[in-house]
């Protein structure tokens, strides 16, 4: 049998790899919450540590190293004595704006509805 897609069943592809690829970056626990802790300027490793409940070290460095590799964080060495390592969001993590503000009221949005059915 040959199939065509239609207009809507491709739609609906391209949505679902768009979806698929945007998660594949930014999904998971940690990366949003290290983003947003970031948002407030730069910061050194325990002080990201310290502003997020329940992430380990070794997470951290983790996600750290991932949202560096795409371009979401970038680290900064300076140099002296001590060493100081900060962490900074890039202006491409700005593109992450209307995706945070939406997740932040749809959280809240969810949070009050069950705290209404409770």
């Amino acid at each position: 049998m040959n199939r065509t897609i239609s207009p809507t069943s491709e739609a609906c592809t391209n949505r679902l790899t768009s979806i698929g690829d945007a998660l594949y970056v930014i999904g998971g626990k940690w990366k949003l919450r290290v983003i947003v802790a970031l948002l407030e300027g730069s910061k050194r490793f325990n002080e990201i540590q310290r502003s997020i409940d329940g992430i380990s070290a070794r997470v951290l460095s983790s996600e750290l190293k991932e949202l560096e590799l795409n371009g979401f964080v970038t680290r900064i060495v300076h140099t002296g004595t001590p060493i100081v390592v900060e962490y900074q969001i890039t202006e491409y993590a700005d593109t992450l704006s209307g995706v945070l503000n939406s997740l932040s009221s749809w959280g809240a949005m969810h949070r009050d509805k069950l705290r209404r059915e409770r």
